[in-house]
């Protein structure tokens, strides 16, 4: 019984013994860690490194990309080249007031301008040819020669044509075509197709007041 006792206190003294931190390939954990500090600290201290670009070939040099974007800056502003040559072939500078500053003076530019009033050709003016064969009614003639207002009944009419008359009037392109064809077909006393309704020698409201304000300027001229 007191070995038993003696054992158990053996036991009981190895189990408060302060025990070991170290582990195989290890030091102590305190000395670890200062280790790790100390790294850290050499890794914040250390000078950053620099990093060279790579090697640069001749045809991507910067001088030669600055410079094939200077010429294509220079190709694209410069101005066309006017051709060259005579005749229809070469365009006319006279637009040009640079071009024709540099080659004319006050003087040689008049002498020009006197030389082309020398050689201008004035052609007088001759009467109108004469239309030949069946030319139709006149209708600026016919304007000329009427003079009541548009809407003032001067001619007898149908009242049984009248309700045909906005139909046969869409059948002609203009006022100045059914003008005509009015006149053709026995205008203004007669109205076959019912184109004057309301009997003032006008077809399909045709107006004669534009003819007659140009005959008057024209005389007054």
């Amino acid at each position: 019984m007191l070995r038993l006792m003696a054992m158990g206190l053996l036991l009981l003294g190895a189990c408060t013994t302060t025990p070991d931190d170290t582990g195989v390939g290890f030091g102590s954990f305190d000395a670890r860690m200062q280790e790790r500090a100390a790294a850290r600290a050499a890794l914040r201290s250390a000078p950053a490194a620099t990093v060279l670009p790579p090697a640069q070939t001749a045809q991507t040099a910067p001088a030669d990309i600055a410079s094939l974007a200077e010429n294509a800056i220079a190709n694209a502003e410069a101005p066309p080249v006017p051709p060259t040559g005579t005749g229809n072939a070469a365009f006319s500078d006279e637009q040009d007031f640079g071009a024709v500053s540099a080659r004319e003076t006050i003087e040689s530019d008049a002498e020009r301008r006197q030389r082309m009033i020398e050689q201008r050709v004035e052609i007088a003016p001759t009467a109108l040819p004469t239309r030949q064969g069946a030319a139709g009614p006149n209708i600026i003639e016919y304007a000329v020669s009427t003079s009541n207002p548009v809407g003032q009944q001067i001619y007898r009419r149908s009242a049984l044509l009248a309700g045909r008359s906005e139909r046969n009037c869409q059948s002609y392109r203009s006022d100045n075509l059914a003008q005509e064809a009015f006149l053709r077909l026995g205008g203004p006393e007669r109205d076959r197709q019912s184109l004057d309704p309301d009997g003032d020698g006008y077809a399909c409201g045709w107006d004669p007041t534009v003819f007659r304000n140009a005959a008057q300027a024209a005389r007054a001229q």
